[in-house]
This record gives C-alpha cells, sequence and structure tokens, in this order.
C-alpha cells in the first residue's frame, strides 16, 4: 500500500485533469466535491484553508469500504430487531432503551439522551414519541427543576429489552464478531476511540444482570 499522500488534484491515466468529467462516481456536469475527495468540477478543489489535500486511491478504496461496511452493518443488525414480531424496534430505538437502562432510576434528561444516542433533539423526540405511544417509556417533567422533560424507562420498556437483547448481541456476534474476531474487533473500538471527543458518553455505565448491550 502506497504511503505517499495524493495532495494534487485528481488525474486520469492518460495525466489529463478530471475537472469535468469527474470522479468516484461524481456527475462530470455537477462540479460537486463528493466525499472521498474527488471533485467533478476544478470549482471546490480549494478549501477555506487554501487548496484540498486529495485523497490518495488507496484512502479514498479504505474511505469507501469504511462507509459502505458500516452502513450495511447497522442496517443488518438494526433489521435483526425490526423485523422480529416480537420487538419491531429499530437499531436507534434499542439503543435508547439500552441507554435508559442503565441510568440512575432508568431516566435521562432529553437533551442528554439526545447526546447520548447521537441525535438531534428534534429526531429524538420524534423517537421517543414512538415509543411512547407503545408504552416502552415515558416523558415527565424533570425531577430537578421541572423546567426540561425527562425520558424514563417503563417497566413494559425494560421487559422488551430484556427479552430483545439475547436476538441483538447475536446479530452483533454474527455480523461483526465473527468476522473479524476479539482481538480485531477491539482494535477497531481504539481506532474509533481517536475519533471523537475527549469524554465522549460511551463508558458502559450499569446494566442490569440480564440485560447487556
Amino acid at each position: 500500500m502506497s504511503t505517499t499522500e495524493d495532495t494534487r488534484e485528481p488525474r486520469g491515466a492518460d495525466g489529463e485533469s478530471v475537472n469535468g468529467r469527474g470522479t468516484g462516481g461524481a456527475s462530470p456536469a455537477s462540479g460537486v466535491p463528493v466525499a472521498d475527495g474527488t471533485s467533478a468540477d476544478r470549482e471546490g478543489t480549494e478549501g477555506a484553508g487554501g487548496e484540498v489535500e486529495w485523497l490518495s486511491h488507496d484512502e479514498q478504496q479504505a474511505w469507501r469500504t469504511f462507509l459502505y461496511g458500516v452502513n450495511l452493518l447497522m442496517e443488518n443488525i438494526s433489521t435483526a430487531l425490526e423485523q422480529d414480531p416480537r420487538f419491531d424496534l429499530s437499531l436507534d430505538e434499542y439503543e435508547i432503551l439500552v441507554r435508559l437502562s442503565e441510568a440512575p432510576e432508568g431516566r435521562i434528561r432529553m437533551s442528554g439522551l439526545a447526546d447520548q444516542v447521537v441525535h438531534s433533539r428534534s429526531r429524538l423526540t420524534h423517537t421517543v414519541a414512538r415509543l411512547e405511544k407503545r408504552g416502552i417509556l415515558e416523558r415527565v417533567r424533570c425531577s430537578g427543576d421541572g423546567r426540561g422533560r425527562e425520558a424514563v424507562l417503563t417497566e413494559a420498556g425494560a421487559e422488551l429489552l430484556r427479552q430483545a437483547a439475547p436476538v441483538h448481541v447475536a446479530s452483533v456476534r454474527e455480523r461483526l464478531l465473527d468476522a473479524v474476531g476479539t482481538e480485531d474487533l477491539l482494535e477497531l473500538g481504539r481506532i474509533m476511540a481517536r475519533t471523537i471527543p475527549e469524554g465522549a458518553p460511551v463508558t458502559l455505565g450499569t446494566v442490569p444482570s440480564d440485560v447487556k448491550d
């Protein structure tokens, strides 16, 4: 694998600039830079700090593999819960239940919960509303100041989580752990830890003995 960074404007095999004809799946006429660092037009080849440091071929391939793999993995793991009629939970909804189960008294302020599951406030509100209609959780006024709202895990939600957890864990093992092994999974965790802010809410909480994420 090449270790030389390609900081030049992308060019084709004939050495001609790719401006106007696109690379990496970009539309030749769009002139819109695409996520792998290539551009279909000279416009947009300079960022706020100057010339764009283009991804090398190997870096582009690694990025696309990562992006496709993450999306496929999340889709498959979510599908395992969504298509089981006993649960009908998305992966996002499952994670909300897990976070609540780890919290004292099964409750978290809505703003804090949004940060934990990396949702916008509005997105979390819609998701929580769906779960609330099912009786899985409820929203109450914050016990501390009474101004904000807290999401609270109900008994029905805790029971649903206990039933769904084995299915979720089996899916994670089948789709990820069995494919890469424990050592590589731990290394992946160390790599991703370098991409998130210090103090990000990823530390495991106290989970009931019969419920594990």
